[in-house]
């Protein structure tokens, strides 16, 4: 027999994993340990979690879109028309109690009272923004805000370092370090 074509050692396999270090899920009441496969992985791949997650981004595009007038006037043309077709439809066919039940019940998850006003903008989290006179809050408190800041800080020195320009500073960097040390190992001149 001859040699297996695809050859590679367990420890090549391994390495590539643990190129980056053990993270905490960002998203706010998870908190679970992972080991991220690339260098902008900021959640575990908890089916559960990544829903929660999913849910929390479209709170906040939906949260976005009614802030803009245009938008808000096409929701309301659309809700007219809406009205107006299940108006035409309930003349047509009999009426159905159950359905006018069923509607209240139905109520939709962004019209819940978690997210009645802006919220944090940490994924995950549904607090109220905190006031600010200055200027405008983007996060509920200031654990939300140091997390935030830790992982948007490592993932702009991820790219800064993988870029020509970051390389180069780096180089600088260590050779300023490598001189200084070397004078500071130097003796002193004595008088």
């Amino acid at each position: 027999m001859g040699q297996h074509q695809h050859i590679c050692s367990t420890r090549s396999l391994t390495s590539r994993h643990w190129r980056f270090g053990r993270r905490v899920c960002l998203r706010k009441g998870c908190g679970s340990e992972f080991q991220p496969h690339c260098w902008n992985q900021r959640y575990c791949q908890d089916p559960e979690c990544l829903r929660l997650v999913r849910r929390w981004q479209a709170a906040k595009r939906q949260r976005r879109r009614r802030e803009n007038a245009e938008h808000r006037k096409q929701h309301r043309e659309a809700e007219r028309e809406r009205r107006k077709r299940r108006k035409d439809d309930a003349k047509t066919q009999p009426i159905a109690l159950e359905s006018a039940n069923r509607r209240d019940e139905d109520q939709p998850w962004s019209r819940s009272n978690r997210s009645l006003g802006n919220f944090c903008d940490r994924p995950g989290c549904y607090d109220p923004l905190r006031c600010s006179c200055r200027a405008q809050a983007r996060y509920c408190g200031d654990d939300c805000a140091q997390t935030m800041r830790r992982v948007l800080d490592r993932e702009r020195k991820w790219l800064r370092r993988n870029r020509y320009v970051g390389r180069f500073k780096r180089q600088l960097e260590f050779e300023e370090a490598r001189h200084k040390r070397a004078r500071d190992a130097a003796p002193l001149p004595e008088s």
